[in-house]
């Protein structure tokens, strides 16, 4: 996965939340300055925790069930380096949304109706999808310039559209405005059943497909050799972003929408490295915030759904980013503290060995003092090393001099036989110098596995090895 597209998808996300709750109604901003939030009462708390109320229900049922499907495809999107297409898409609805308004309006049918208004965004979604797809088959225009072109272009049809609309008589009343900013306030049961049940294709198709999606993410040409319809699957990924994309307007806008479909997904990825779970994690991930984000608006009315929603996926971002076992910051900072404290104590174990090696004194005790030429380490940082292989029972001191202890000398010569098999293999199969094959064997002696140890036995056996063999450098010399 390229991080630096991931990290950018992730930042404009973020961006378009914010800017989102910037461009809240007026009216509704008044309204919040006027009356205030107000902590709730503990009744409140209660009817919320305990979802009493019918609407609290429907939206906070609705919100989860958008942010499960939107968890779930937005992590194929995210490992196919397409976490933006959701914002081209999302934008691309809008001109569908006018027209179909202005077909209704034509026709005489119900130009307020719900099901009219999103089957006209699915339209233009597709229409917009596939103008990114030419685009990035036929041309040579890079894919982020045709999310770029694309994203505009519909967009800007779509205001143009909205303004024509506003024009009608009933233009002002059919309330097209609030598919740029949802109301998921005024979500109903039927919508939840929408969002139900597209939201139960998008999850069904995605483990119908798990096995090529997985294989079109990670290797495109190889799902390609093998003779699989790559670009039918694009389209079928592509599809379900739409049906995402689509039945997220009403719940929190498609300025939102790309967030659910990013933020979850990314998170996810920060606590795992296998995609089964990435997918299971990324559900969750974005149910809790759709669950809690929602709560968090019953609590505090004047505060849109929609926004809160995208706040709190914003923080598990954050935590997750932080504190992920996988790829967190935390964790991955204290495994990169423990390999450097691994490293710098086999180096000093394998010093102390080489020495006695050469020396071999009757005590085996070797000056401090001497340990300092064979590697770049300063007086404080050799201390440390030496307090950390005492505290592990490494290493025995007495009046500035150290020896290795039985445990000490057992896994000195476990680390110095790794160092030479290693030598010796780059010797003899990589023609490396044996006056140059230190450095290059220094570098990858300290993740050795045992199955690696044992094919470099095989590799080298012609040499007889010892249980320690001798350093290649002695040899050759």
């Amino acid at each position: 996965m390229t991080k630096s597209r991931s990290g950018g998808s992730l930042v404009i996300a973020v961006l378009l939340a914010l800017g989102a709750l910037t461009d809240i109604h007026a009216s509704e901003r008044s309204r919040v300055s006027a009356s205030g939030t107000g902590w709730p009462a503990a009744e409140q708390w209660t009817r919320v925790l305990t979802l009493r109320d019918h609407n609290t229900r429907v939206v906070v049922l609705g919100t989860t069930l958008l942010g499960i499907a939107a968890g779930v495809i937005g992590s194929f999107t995210l490992l196919r380096k397409r976490a933006l297409m959701g914002d081209a898409l999302s934008h691309a609805t809008l001109p569908g949304i006018g027209l179909a308004f202005l077909f209704g309006n034509a026709t005489g049918l119900a130009d307020k109706s719900l099901p009219l208004l999103l089957f006209g965004a699915a339209v233009s979604g597709v229409l917009g999808v596939g103008a990114i797809l030419f685009l990035r088959r036929f041309t040579r225009i890079r894919e982020d310039a045709a999310l770029g072109v694309v994203l505009g272009v519909f967009f800007g049809a779509g205001i143009a559209v909205l303004g024509i609309v506003q024009q009608l008589g009933s233009g002002a009343a059919a309330g097209l405005s609030s598919f740029i900013y949802g109301k998921t306030a005024s979500m109903v049961p039927g919508d939840v059943a929408l969002i139900a049940g597209a939201g139960l294709l998008v999850v069904a198709v995605c483990l119908l497909l798990f096995k090529e999606f997985q294989l079109l993410c990670f290797d495109q040409a190889y799902a390609g050799g093998l003779g699989w319809p790559v670009l039918g699957l694009d389209v079928i990924m592509m599809a379900l972003v739409v049906i995402v994309t689509v039945i997220g307007l009403q719940a929190v806008g498609l300025i939102l929408v790309i967030a659910l479909l990013i933020i979850p997904a990314a998170a996810a990825r920060f606590w795992t490295e296998r995609m089964a779970v990435m997918l299971v994690v990324a559900a969750a991930l974005g149910g809790v915030s759709a669950l809690v984000g929602a709560g968090t608006s019953a609590l505090f009315p004047k505060l849109p759904s929609g926004a809160m929603i995208v706040i709190v996926a914003a923080v598990v971002f954050g935590v997750s980013m932080l504190s992920g076992t996988a790829r967190g910051v935390v964790p991955r900072a204290l495994r990169q503290r423990g390999l450097q404290r691994k490293i710098g104590r086999q180096n000093l174990l394998r010093a102390l060995y080489e020495i006695t090696e050469r020396r071999n004194p009757s005590d085996g005790f070797v000056a401090i003092a001497d340990l300092l030429p064979k590697r770049s380490w300063s007086v404080r940082r050799l201390h440390h090393l030496v307090e950390d292989a005492k505290r592990s029972g490494f290493l025995i001191e007495t009046a500035g001099e150290v020896r290795l202890s039985e445990p000490g000398r057992a896994e000195a010569e476990r680390i110095v036989r790794n160092h030479r098999l290693w030598e010796m293999y780059l010797i003899t199969h990589a023609d490396v110098a044996a006056s140059h094959v230190d450095r290059d064997a220094d570098m990858i002696e300290h993740v050795l596995d045992g199955s690696m140890i044992a094919e470099l036995e095989a590799l080298v056996a012609e040499k007889r090895l010892q249980s320690v063999p001798a350093s290649p450098h002695v040899i050759g010399s």
